[in-house]
């Protein structure tokens, strides 16, 4: 179900938290809201969700105006908040029963195990949830949202927290859920290797402004022509040193380097990148790697491109500078 965003403005106090903001999302993808603390995600979910009205503009939900839609917008859009409690003695199946009585949903039992099934957590149902793990929570939060199999899933910061394992369970949920059903699903979170893997398509917010949307691998292509030769060198202990000093004379005049304990890094042109690999004597090398940019530098792109816009305009924000990329 598409999702549009036209030129939302949200206001509290003096605080402007959107700004005008204009993209769509399209039907059935995984699409990443990103932004820095402020940038106003969470502002954009609740006004997604039908939980606050915006001042101006309109979001629409296939087809539907989401201030005026009242208890429809809930049969469209599961929200999953980043703080979601349930009590403690209960146990999963319960929760999940409660949740599939409020909304009088039809086949609870069915719906219950179809649920827990999708997020893993079969074998967990009839534990209480005080003997969940953070992971686990997030996970029965999600089995919340599936119950009435929605179109659209909003999940804002939905691994906030977990440890690894539990990020990469949850990843392997919502790749499932992209895979195997036609909802749309919207998430927000701070670690951009997580949208990069997961989303089709991303938006750019900074202070309530968009400042960039479009596919990934558009954004990250358009990012610049800089790739990054990771390289790590070879010998032993007592020749190490020396190996990397000769690598280090060799890479210098190519591009900016970095360094770690065990790794030399090489950010150069693409052209540079090949003639580097090519050239470098292979009794030096242990291994390399040659990486395209990522998302990350798609999203410092698009920022400093918008701070180089505001110094150019004096200062202000009456301009809404963004980096916009269509397939």
């Amino acid at each position: 179900m598409q999702i549009t965003i036209t030129d939302v403005h949200k206001r509290y106090g003096d605080v402007v938290a959107l700004g005008g903001p204009s993209f769509e999302i399209p039907s059935g993808s995984t699409y990443g809201v990103l932004g820095t603390n402020g940038a106003g995600k969470t502002t954009l979910f609740e006004l997604l969700v039908g939980h606050d009205r915006p001042d101006e503009g309109r979001i629409d939900v296939g087809g539907i105006d989401v201030a005026e839609a009242g208890h429809r917008v809930r049969e469209r859009v599961a929200f999953l908040p980043e703080h979601a409690g349930f009590p403690p003695a209960m146990t999963g199946r319960e929760v999940l029963d409660v949740h599939a009585r409020i909304r009088g949903l039809s086949a609870r039992d069915e719906r219950i195990d179809e649920a827990l099934e999708t997020v893993g957590l079969s074998e967990a149902a009839d534990r209480a949830v005080s003997g969940y793990s953070n992971g686990m929570g997030r996970r029965l939060g999600l089995a919340s949202t599936l119950l009435s199999e929605p179109p659209v899933l909003v999940l804002d910061e939905p691994t906030a927290g977990l440890d690894p394992r539990g990020v990469a369970t949850f990843h392997e949920v919502i790749e499932r859920i992209d895979r195997e059903t036609d909802a749309t699903v919207v998430l927000s979170s701070h670690v951009l290797e997580e949208v990069e893997r997961l989303c089709d398509e991303v938006a750019i917010l900074e202070d309530g402004r968009l400042r960039a949307a479009g596919p990934v691998d558009e954004l990250r292509a358009a990012a610049g022509d800089g790739v990054t030769v990771e390289i790590r060198p070879a010998g032993a202990d007592d020749g190490a040193k020396r190996t990397r000093e000769r690598l280090l004379e060799s890479v210098q005049a190519l591009g900016e380097v970095t360094e770690t304990d065990e790794t030399i890094a090489v950010v150069c042109d693409r052209e540079d990148a090949l003639s580097l690999c090519s050239t470098l004597d292979s009794a030096l090398i242990d291994r390399f790697e040659v990486r395209e940019p990522g998302l990350e530098a798609a999203f410092h792109d698009a920022l400093a491109t918008a701070g180089r816009t505001r110094e150019d305009d004096g200062g202000g924000d009456a301009a809404e500078p963004r980096t916009e990329v269509r397939a």
